[in-house]
C-alpha cells in the first residue's frame, strides 16, 4: 500500500506538470524572425566523444560559406562547452545550468552527439534540450533520387514516451511503469508544421503513423487530431498507417516512392527515421533539425562513438551527418542559396566523384580532409 500511495502522489505531480505545460503551449509566445535580425548568434555545442571533432569541422564549413556575413558581424558563433558526459554526471543534470543559460542566448544551435548513460535517472541531453527550448518538431529529410525516394519526417519531439522517460515508477521485484503523454496543443502544432511544409513544397500526401488500434487513448488522440488539422488543407490527402506496417513499407520497393510527408509521435519517429536514413546510406548520411517557435537546434542523428576515441580514430570520424545538419541550419536562418550550394557539393563528394573515402579508421580520410574536399567542391561550383 505504501508503494501505491507513493505512486499516486507521483502521478498527481506529473499530471499537474503536464496540464500546466498544455496551458503554456496554448499561449502564443511568438516566433523568431531571422530576416529581421541584425545579428544571428549560432551556438556551437560539441557534445562528447567524436562530437567536438565533427562539430568543429561543420563550424569551419559554415564559417567558409558565410564568410562575408561573419566578417560584417551579421553572423556570430558562440562555442558552448560543458555538455560532455563527464560534466553532466558531475553536475547530476542532463544539461548543467550554466550550459543551458548559454544555449538560451542563441536562437539557433549546431550540436554534436552526446552520450546518454544506461540505467539510472539521468535523461538524454537531447530530450532535455528539446523540452527546455520547446523544440517540438524533429524534421528529417531522406532522399534517394535513383529510387524515387523524397521523404520528410515530422516527429513530435517533446511528448510521447520520452518526455517522462526518466520519471517512471518501479516496485522492486514486482513491476515498473513508464508513462506516455499526448496533448491536444502538442499534437496540433506538429501536424500543422507538417501540413505547412507540404503546402509550401507542393506535397500532396501526408502519412499519419501511429499504433492507434492498440494505444487507443494516446495514439488514438494523435490520429484524430491529425485528421482534424489536415482537413484544413484540402489539397493534401491524409492517410492513417500503423507503425509496424510502415516500417515494412519503407523497404517495399513497390510502395515506398508513394510516400512524401510523414507525421508521427516521438518514439515511432525516433525508430523509423533511423531506418529511413539507413535506406539513404546510413545514419552517418542524415542530418536532423529540432525546431520550435523561438529556438532551433541542428544535429547529427548518430551517436557519440566513444569507442572511436578510445582506439585513437576520432580524427577519422565522418562529418557528413553534421554537414547535412549545417545545410538545414542555413535554410532555417534564410541562406537557402548557400544551403543549395552545400547540397550540390555534398552530392558530388558522396555520390558523383567520391575522391575521398571515409572509413572511420586510420585507413581512410580524416574528418578535416573530407571538410577540405567539400569546401574545394563549393569553390569549383562558384566559379
Amino acid at each position: 500500500m505504501d508503494y501505491i500511495e507513493s505512486a499516486v502522489e507521483h502521478f498527481r505531480g506529473l499530471l499537474t506538470e503536464q496540464l500546466e505545460r498544455c496551458e503554456r503551449m496554448e499561449k502564443d509566445a511568438g516566433k523568431t524572425d531571422f530576416s529581421s535580425m541584425d545579428e544571428i548568434k549560432i551556438g556551437i555545442c560539441g557534445g562528447d566523444g567524436i562530437g567536438p571533432i565533427i562539430t568543429n569541422e561543420a563550424m569551419r564549413l559554415l564559417s567558409f560559406l558565410l564568410e562575408d556575413d561573419v566578417a560584417s558581424g551579421k553572423i556570430k558563433f558562440k562555442v558552448i562547452d560543458g555538455l560532455t558526459i563527464e560534466n553532466r554526471e558531475a553536475c547530476g543534470k542532463a544539461i548543467p545550468d550554466d550550459v543551458l543559460a548559454e544555449l538560451k542566448e542563441c536562437p539557433v544551435i549546431l550540436k554534436g552527439p552526446t552520450t546518454t548513460p544506461k540505467g539510472g535517472t539521468m535523461e538524454s541531453a537531447n530530450v532535455a534540450m528539446r523540452r527546455e527550448l520547446d523544440l517540438y518538431a524533429n524534421v528529417r529529410p531522406v532522399q534517394v533520387p535513383s529510387e524515387g525516394i523524397d521523404w520528410i519526417f515530422f516527429r513530435e519531439n517533446t511528448e510521447g514516451e520520452y518526455v517522462l522517460g526518466s520519471k517512471g515508477i518501479e516496485i522492486p521485484d514486482k513491476l515498473a511503469f513508464d508513462f506516455k503523454v499526448t496533448t491536444n496543443p502538442g499534437t496540433k502544432r506538429i501536424v500543422r508544421a507538417a501540413c505547412e511544409y507540404a503546402r509550401a513544397n507542393g506535397k500532396t500526401n501526408l502519412a499519419i503513423v501511429t499504433k492507434a488500434n492498440i494505444m487507443k487513448k494516446t495514439d488514438g488522440k494523435f490520429s484524430l487530431l491529425a485528421h482534424e488539422i489536415a482537413d484544413e488543407y484540402p489539397e493534401i490527402t491524409a492517410e492513417d498507417w500503423y507503425i509496424d506496417i510502415m516500417t515494412a513499407n519503407l523497404v517495399n520497393e513497390a510502395r515506398r516512392s508513394e510516400f512524401q510527408v510523414f507525421v508521427l509521435p516521438n518514439l515511432y519517429g525516433d525508430i523509423i527515421t533511423d531506418e529511413a536514413a539507413q535506406i539513404q546510406g546510413g545514419v552517418g548520411t542524415a542530418g536532423s533539425a529540432n525546431i520550435g517557435d523561438r529556438y532551433a537546434m541542428f544535429e547529427a542523428i548518430h551517436g557519440s562513438a566513444p569507442r572511436m576515441i578510445e582506439r585513437g580514430d576520432g580524427d577519422y570520424a565522418n562529418p557528413a551527418s553534421m554537414f547535412k545538419a549545417a545545410e538545414m541550419l542555413l535554410r532555417h536562418i534564410g541562406y537557402a542559396d548557400k544551403a543549395d550550394l552545400l547540397s550540390k557539393a555534398m552530392n558530388i563528394c558522396l555520390e558523383t566523384e567520391k575522391k575521398i573515402t571515409i572509413t572511420g579508421r586510420s585507413n581512410g580520410a580524416t574528418c578535416k580532409e573530407f571538410g577540405d574536399y567539400v569546401m574545394d567542391t563549393v569553390k569549383s561550383l562558384e566559379r
